[in-house]
């Protein structure tokens, strides 16, 4: 398609773009395979945070049980506009963690609102180890 450009994104430009939050997509691999999970996000400090319910299903498939210990997961960002054919997309790759009481605050501190009805109480951080984009649109 001649009339359309596809661009690798800069990190930068790629946190620029996850800066506001939103919802993402977490994914891992559980206790029955792939998992690919909505969540409403915050950036903070550089980090993904997003809340969850305590002993379910995302934070037990997340708990390694070895202490210290962290999962590895991937986390997706996008904005598509269907009707233009643009959009672009942004993938973090890191470990995930459940905050600590320590941390606790601090993740208080970035309101995620889950949409989800029922408790959300554990906070849970991503660290990205890498930051990639893309973009597509019109040339």
């Amino acid at each position: 398609m001649a009339d359309r450009v596809f661009e690798e994104l800069a990190e930068d430009e790629c946190l620029t773009l996850i800066a506001p939050g939103g919802i993402g997509r977490i994914a891992y691999v559980g206790r029955f395979g792939p998992v690919v999970l909505p969540v409403n996000y915050k950036l903070s400090d550089g980090a993904i945070v997003f809340r969850t319910a305590e002993h379910g299903p995302l934070d037990e498939d997340l708990r390694t049980g070895i202490t210290g210990a962290d999962y590895k997961v991937a986390f997706e960002i996008d904005e598509i506009d269907p009707v233009a054919r643009r959009g672009w997309s942004v993938l973090v790759q890191g470990p995930a963690h459940h905050v600590t009481d320590d941390e606790q605050d601090a993740a208080d501190g970035t309101r995620v609102e889950p949409w989800a009805p029922g408790d959300r109480e554990l906070s849970v951080r991503i660290i990205p180890s890498r930051i990639t984009g893309r973009r597509v649109g019109a040339a």
